[in-house]
Formats: C-alpha cells, structure tokens, sequence
C-alpha cells in the first residue's frame, strides 16, 4: 500500500539500526542501584570488621594487661612467702606447701596461651585465695611474736635477779681456774744441779770423752710441797756437739707439746714430796766427740730443766 504523500516507508528501513527499547534502560539503572546498596553494604562490613578486629585488639591487650597484672601479684606474693621465716614447725611447713602451690600457678600462668575473661578470673581467685592464706599466716607469727616478747620481758626480771649471782659464781670460777692454774704450775717438778759425766765401761770416771763407753746424768729433783708424790718417768735427751740427739737403735720417743721427741736414755724414780731427791742416768754407747753437750731433761709432759756441759 502505497502512502498517500507518495513515498515508500521502506525505502528509509536500515538493516543496521535497531531502535532502543525502554525496558534495557531500566535494566541498566537497576544494576547501577544493586552496585550501589553492594558497595554500601561492603563498606558497611568493612567498617565493621575493622571495628571488631580493633575491639578484639583492645580486648587482647586489656587481657595481656590483666596477665601482666596477675603473673605480677603472684611474684610479689612469693617473695612475701619467701620473706616469712619462723622457727614453728607446723607453721613452716604450711608455708612450705603453700609456696609450692604459688609456684605451680605460676607454671600455669606461664604456659597459659589461651587467655580469656573467664581464666582472668580463675586465676585472680587463686592468687586471692593464696593472699588470704598468707595474710593468716602473718597474723599467726604475729601472735607469736608477740607472746614471745611478752614472755622475753618476763624473763628479764630474771635475767636482773640471776646475773648478780651469776657474776659471783663466774667470779669464784675464774679465781678457782686461776688457782688451780697457779697450783698446776707450781706442782711441776724441777730438776737442778745437772751435770754430765764421761764413764768407761766399768763405770769409772774418764778424762777424755772419746774413751768413754758410757755418759751418766746426774741431776737433783728439787722438793715440791705441790707435787703429787709416786712413780714419775723422767726423759733426757742428750744432743752431741754436732747436734744430733744420741739414742739407741730402736729410736724410742715421747710425747711433748703435741709431738713426738726422740730420747736418749729413760729411767723411773720414786719421787716423794718435800725430799730431794738425786738421780742418775746412764747412757751407753761409744765414739763420743769432744765439745759442748746440750742436757734436757722432762717428765710429765714438760721441760723441768737443761743445761750445756764442755766435754774434753
């Protein structure tokens, strides 16, 4: 059909060209609103999860924090442990236990790697209950402490009534040491007038030291009222001009100060109190040298004298 104003509609028509339809534009403003509430919503999430993810930071460091706090009482709480000491038994084994216990929490604590409010608690109570044990202790040594100053006081009274007779007796005591020391000393034996005689073996006098068989001491213990009478082994040592003390093949000793002296010759004499009385001893052997012989004589454990005799 042809139109009236004579052209034909087709001859316009372009395979190419499609003319837009008003649903595409409304499906284009659509996706641009979901981008839109989506991009929303994701930084909605995003500012949330930051949110918690800082919260939760927050909640760690307060928890960290807490630990510190408690690992921190605990430790002073071990040296407030430490620092109780008392001679009580039963009081010190208590707290012998309950330091263990303060250590194995503080093992826990150590080793601890999930914290959380609930385990905050937890060991808050524990160190708490730790305190409260420690403080009754305390208030026990308190208590004891205290009576005993009071029965310390008690006892000075006593100490004041005692110590002037304590004085006394350490008075007489001393004095009766002294006495007894003087007595002690003054009971030693002297010997005196000691000579030194050269003898040949039929033990007649020699001019000449190399041709004895034989040295004789002579010597005179002196009388002592303070000695105590009887049987007393009485030693000499008799040195040579040399200096080597003479003796005999067995080497027989005694003991003076602590050690061990060599003799020469040993006799025991029969000593009576307040007598004089003289006594020889015999040395044997041969080959004697001329010159200065050291003579020291002991017995009973000390020197009672000595001299130096020239020998031709």
């Amino acid at each position: 059909m042809e139109n009236k104003q004579g052209y034909d509609p087709s001859e316009f028509e372009d395979d190419d060209y499609t003319t837009p339809q008003p649903d595409a534009g409304k499906s284009i403003r659509g996706y641009r609103i979901v981008i839109i509430i989506l991009s929303v919503i994701l930084a909605a999430l995003s500012v949330l999860y930051f949110s918690i993810h800082r919260q939760q930071m927050l909640d760690n460091e307060l928890l960290q924090a807490d630990r510190d706090s408690i690992q921190n009482d605990l430790g002073r709480l071990m040296t407030d442990y430490d620092g109780l000491r008392i001679s009580n038994d039963s009081i010190s084994a208590g707290l012998t236990l309950e330091r263990e216990r303060a250590d194995s929490l503080m093992t826990r604590l150590k080793k601890e790697r999930s914290w959380n409010l609930a385990k905050i608690k937890q060991y808050e109570k524990e160190v708490g209950t730790l305190r409260t044990i420690m403080k009754g202790y305390v208030k026990q040594i308190d208590s004891l402490n205290t009576l005993n100053k009071k029965l310390i006081k008690e006892n000075v009274g006593f100490r004041k009534e005692i110590s002037s007779a304590k004085l006394r007796a350490d008075m007489a005591e001393e004095k009766a040491a002294e006495l007894d020391n003087k007595v002690k000393v003054g009971s030693v034996l002297r010997a005196r007038d000691i000579r030194l005689s050269a003898l040949n073996d039929r033990s007649k006098p020699v001019s000449r030291v190399k041709n004895a068989a034989r040295l004789r001491v002579d010597f005179v213990l002196a009388a002592n009222e303070l000695a105590t009478p009887g049987n007393k082994a009485v030693y000499v040592r008799i040195t040579s001009p040399d200096g080597y003390v003479l003796t005999t093949e067995a080497m027989p000793t005694f003991e003076f100060e602590g050690e061990r002296l060599s003799y020469s010759a040993m006799r025991e004499v029969d000593y009576y109190q307040n007598q004089d009385l003289e006594v020889g001893i015999y040395y044997n052997s041969t080959g004697f040298a001329a010159g200065t012989y050291q003579i020291q004589l002991y017995c009973e454990g000390r020197l009672i004298g000595q001299t130096q005799v020239v020998m031709k």
